[in-house]
């Protein structure tokens, strides 16, 4: 790209206040990990490995919500001279914790209360306050609470090292952070004498490299914001037809990286991810937008976050319903069921209950133009 048509892809970039491919990503994401959950890849004999890897989905939306978030919170700061910790938490607590607490409470009745597994009941404290990361073991359906707990950790804390930490050393601490990350998942701070900690039902440690694509969302973020980083992006990921590169990158990545993606795998799949996000955000017309702007597939990804927490719950709905009926064997029916009954139900619960707190985001400490 020229300097001249890259300073108003810059421009434009900046004034973007709703990237248009991005519900077609999170459509993209959850329909992994709705493949990922249903039993049908389990039961083919040595498949494909690209096919066992739906549950990087769930990696996807950690780079998409590290991206976005950070940007929300630069362009509020260049706006108005610093972000509002207060309207940033406001409008997070609205978006996650309602819906959030309304699954852990319908899932414990049912478990603990209806089906009186009390087992449950020493780990039900650590679902509300967002630790079940470091549950070993989880209640069944909330095991992708674990995510969500990622997430949460990295709300609290990433906005007020935003705040805190001077622009120019951002960046060196999201490398070392990432590194730090890396290396204890591989197990290499294990010999300095840094291991699991052991507290109750809970163990603190580095399963698996959870904060990496979060953060190196939010690196991309940063790089994008400066004009000068914009530039090295943009001249490598600017052209309209890099995405599709970028994507099939990713996918050969999923079939040929080792079976065990803890450590270097992942951080090189992660980087992958960013570079393809990178090459939807800095430039609109991109020759993918046409698919990721499909009707469907955008509805979907604007209300993804509800499919993700209700899908397990759906899943177990459509076996025993299926059961009943004499087609709990039939893998591809169950996934069809029960991916439209999770859409069913999160659209319900979008257009009722989320919608009724999500009305009070505009009351209260100001609200940034950019969409998270």
């Amino acid at each position: 790209m020229s300097t001249r048509s890259i300073e108003q892809s810059y421009l434009q970039y900046k004034s973007t206040s709703h990237f248009g491919s991005l519900n077609g990503l999170r459509f993209v994401c959850i329909a992994a990990i709705l493949w990922h959950h249903a039993p049908i890849w389990t039961s083919i004999e040595a498949p494909a490995q690209i096919l066992t890897r739906g549950f990087v989905g769930v990696d996807f939306f950690f780079v998409l919500s590290g991206f976005l978030i950070t940007t929300l919170l630069l362009r509020e700061a260049d706006a108005k001279g610093s972000f509002s910790l207060r309207g940033f938490y406001w409008r997070r607590f609205l978006r996650i914790i309602p819906v959030y607490y309304l699954v852990i409470t319908a899932v414990a009745l049912y478990y603990i209360g209806l089906k009186g597994q009390t087992q449950y009941l020493a780990q039900l404290p650590y679902y509300y306050l967002f630790l079940s990361n470091f549950l070993p073991e989880h209640m069944p359906m909330l095991y992708p609470t674990w995510s969500l707990a990622v997430e949460e950790q990295y709300y609290l804390v990433w906005p007020l090292l935003l705040m805190l930490l001077p622009r120019p050393l951002l960046i060196p601490f999201l490398v070392f952070t990432i590194g730090l990350n890396v290396i204890a998942v591989i197990g290499w701070l294990t010999p300095l004498g840094i291991a699991a900690i052991e507290a109750g039902p809970l163990r603190f440690a580095m399963f698996n490299a959870t904060y990496a694509p979060i953060l190196i969302g939010s690196g991309l973020a940063l790089i994008l914001h400066s004009r000068k980083g914009f530039d090295a992006i943009c001249g490598s990921t600017g052209n309209s037809y890099v995405c599709v590169g970028s994507f099939l990158v990713l996918l050969a990545s999923l079939q040929w990286l080792p079976e065990d993606v803890r450590g270097w795998p992942n951080l090189v799949m992660h980087l992958i991810m960013a570079v393809a996000l990178a090459s939807i955000v800095v430039r609109e017309d991109h020759v993918l937008r046409p698919v990721l702007t499909i009707r469907p597939f955008v509805r979907i990804g604007e209300i993804s976050y509800g499919v993700y927490l209700y899908h397990l719950i759906a899943l177990h709905i459509a076996k025993v319903g299926l059961g009943k009926l004499g087609m709990g064997d039939q893998n591809w029916v169950i996934l069809v069921v029960y991916s439209l009954l999770a859409i069913a139900i999160s659209e319900a619960s979008f257009r009722t209950f989320e919608r009724y707190f999500l009305s009070f985001k505009h009351r209260a400490w100001g609200t940034s133009k950019l969409r998270a």
